[in-house]
């Protein structure tokens, strides 16, 4: 962990500018009527979980360019995960992979205390061999044509469960890689109910305080077809399995030009919203830093998120997942956590009595101009004042890089092997 009189200090030499610029935009919203107080309190509590795996360098199929000072387990994972909650204050819990982050529990919950995090919905993995594994997902899991391989991949998901309800999870994602390359491969009907009955098992086994996320994605590793391709057979899975199931939208998993917000509207109309895998792309999954590519899409998504705030039961999980080949995972995380955030804060900011007289009476150019005006504004006051008041970073980036801790943990950590591709 940084030392926090490193924060302290990096904070004191810009401190007075923030308050000049905290004040100004509270003086300029509110002859907007808008309260910057209520709304740095509502982004001050708003926070996104942060991949395990997200902290390490990824790779594409055709190589991985190992970084420095990567973390060796889950244990390293967790500290550079609780650094990134240290500086940025909106990041306080960590999503984990099974088995790539498999740990006695204890164990878990000793280190999660430590670095202050706790832990969100667990992630299984069918969609690669493990060493010793009985079985290979080579040709499916869920929905294998074999029995005795969908069988494996339950008592994975099962045991996912498990883990999550000793440390404190209540939730688990389950994405798979199954489908097929070629026409008449396989027959899509029989491979969707061999997905459900597997699916089914899985969920009668959920406590009943926990919720089940299906994820969807349009192509990659199986490239003519998959299993769960889009949203439409998401939410038929979700309705299927039952009411403590739901949809997960990652930012990255559909076709070019979607209206991925539009996706959101409808699924959180009935009641299918589960939550967010946030990333951006530029032409498929792309696992880039959120809001790199696309930085209105993701406040047009926040739009539909805080037009849907207080109605029963939405409760949408909200976490981070990346791929960082080129930067320091730590910064794109960083960097990534504020993004979120500050879409968060941009929608905060429509007049939601004014666009809806727009819509009805059908003056688009109104109704795209209340949006922009929200979009527009310079919200970082109101992030960086929250940062201060949790006592993290005032620019989480920059303290990052004086605080020396990328430098430590290399002198600790031996560089990995760069050695074959594959996407993490």
């Amino acid at each position: 962990m940084i030392d926090y009189d490193v924060i302290e200090n990096a904070n004191a030499k810009t401190e007075a500018g923030l308050r000049a610029d905290y004040d100004w935009l509270g003086d300029h919203l509110a002859r907007r009527g808008i309260d910057i107080e209520a709304i740095k309190t509502k982004v001050s509590a708003y926070g996104v979980a942060v991949p395990s795996w997200g902290v390490g360098t990824g790779g594409t199929r055709f190589a991985r360019f190992p970084g420095s000072g990567e973390p060796r387990n889950i244990f390293d994972k967790l500290d550079d995960c609780g650094v990134i909650q240290q500086l940025a204050g909106a990041t306080p819990s960590v999503s984990l992979h099974i088995p790539w982050d498999k740990a006695p529990a204890a164990d878990l919950k000793a280190k999660a205390d430590v670095v202050g995090l706790t832990f969100d919905a667990m992630n299984s993995n069918t969609f690669q061999d493990q060493p010793g594994q009985p079985l290979s997902y080579k040709f499916g899991s869920l929905s294998h044509v074999d029995a005795a391989t969908r069988q494996q991949a339950i008592e994975h998901n099962l045991e996912c469960i498990e883990i999550g309800r000793a440390i404190g999870s209540r939730a688990l994602t389950i994405w798979i890689g199954d489908g097929s390359n070629f026409p008449g491969q396989s027959n899509f009907t029989r491979q969707l109910e061999r997905y459900l009955d597997s699916a089914k098992k899985i969920y009668g086994e959920l406590p009943s305080d926990w919720r089940l996320f299906t994820e969807h994605k349009m192509y990659e590793p199986a490239f003519y077809s998959t299993v769960v391709q889009d949203w439409g057979s998401n939410y038929l899975i979700a309705r299927e399995l039952g009411p403590q199931a739901f949809c997960l939208v990652d930012l990255g998993h559909h076709a070019p030009n979607v209206n991925i917000e539009m996706i959101v509207a409808r699924l959180i109309q009935f009641g299918k919203l589960g939550g967010f895998h946030f990333n951006d792309s530029k032409y498929g999954d792309d696992d880039l830093d959120t809001a790199s590519i696309d930085p209105y899409r993701l406040f047009l998504v926040f739009n539909e998120l805080a037009d849907a705030e207080g109605k029963p039961g939405f409760e949408p999980a909200h976490m981070l997942d990346q791929s960082h080949n080129v930067t320091d995972p730590i910064e794109s995380l960083l960097v990534s956590a504020m993004e979120v955030q500050r879409a968060y804060a941009l929608a905060l900011l429509v007049d939601r009595a004014a666009l809806a007289e727009f819509q009805e009476n059908n003056d688009a150019v109104m109704a795209a101009r209340e949006l922009k005006t929200a979009f527009r504004t310079d919200v970082e006051p109101i992030l960086a004042m929250a940062r201060l008041e949790k006592h993290a970073a005032i620019d989480p980036v920059a303290t990052f890089r004086s605080s020396g801790y990328r430098a430590k943990v290399s002198a600790e950590r031996p560089m990995t092997s760069g050695a074959g591709g594959g996407i993490v």
